[in-house]
């Protein structure tokens, strides 16, 4: 006869190996979670990670607009000619959100053109991100399918790539754009551009 002295072990037992997958999964879910949000990568700085198509013609662009915005679309037109800064963009993408405003303010700059690839966004929720942070882009693109984000060699977004009047990628950022940044890496590399195309 079993009592109940004895069925108590046997449910401890039970219970620890039921926790124990569920502490290895949680410790390795903390770890990946900690390597994404550090943007780290076997100790590398996903940002740092240089882009095989810098120095290359950026790819084309043949976009359809975002339905329901005055923004045009964006095709090769609304970038030839000018330096511009190509930034790939989500409504859902947390980080995206929090790069805006800078983004915001570059659009200020009269040497620049900002344009957005939306990537795989549901067009009302990409309008009410936009309807409530604000509009920096001369033109929008969607990329329900992620084909345009290939062919720029996206990693995950946000991502922005600064292109030469020419057509040239000059400059790569991955991951959100925040104030150093901006001050250290994107504003000089506009610097450059400038003067090289006043040369």
């Amino acid at each position: 006869m079993t009592t109940d002295s004895d069925t108590q072990p046997k449910r401890r037992t039970t219970r620890v190996l039921v926790l124990i997958p569920l502490a290895i999964f949680a410790g390795f879910a903390a770890i990946a979670g900690k390597m994404l949000y550090d943007q780290d990568v076997n100790g590398l700085d996903v940002s740092a990670i240089p882009s095989a198509l810098i120095g290359k013609q950026a790819p084309s662009l043949s976009l359809p607009a975002l339905d329901g915005s005055q923004t045009p679309a964006l095709t090769d037109a609304a970038i030839r000619g000018k330096l511009t800064l190509v930034n790939v963009f989500a409504s859902w993408c947390v980080p995206c959100r929090q790069e805006h405003p800078l983004l915001t303010e570059l659009a200020k700059d009269p040497r620049l053109t900002i344009v957005g690839i939306n990537y795989k966004d549901r067009n009302d929720n990409a309008l009410r991100f936009l309807g409530e942070l604000g509009n920096p882009y001369d033109a929008i693109g969607i990329d329900p399918n992620g084909k345009a984000a290939i062919d720029w060699g996206v990693y995950g977004i946000p991502e922005s790539y600064l292109v030469g009047p020419d057509g040239t990628i000059l400059y790569k950022r991955v991951g959100p754009f925040d104030e150093r940044s901006v001050v250290q890496d994107l504003l000089p590399a506009i610097e450059t551009a400038v003067s090289a195309a006043k040369s």
